[in-house]
């Protein structure tokens, strides 16, 4: 009996609607910082699939690979 009550409210949990206020909120463009993150992450991926790195040394070239900045114009 127990069962069939959590069953009846977990499925009427999992189907009950959205709340409206995520509806209505519009979606966010990325800041500058975030798309040159994303960029940076994309070329160090792209540089450790062309060394064919795995395991560790792929976490060590990764992480030495994010943390550079690019150089600021002065």
């Amino acid at each position: 009996m127990i069962r069939l009550v959590i069953a009846g409210a977990l499925s009427l949990f999992l189907l009950a609607p959205e709340p409206a206020a995520a509806a209505d909120r519009p979606a966010r463009e990325p800041t500058a910082a975030q798309l040159a993150a994303r960029e940076r992450m994309r070329n160090c991926n792209a540089e450790a699939r062309n060394r064919s790195l795995r395991g560790d040394p792929r976490k060590a070239f990764m992480r030495e690979c994010l943390a550079k900045r690019p150089d600021r114009p002065s």
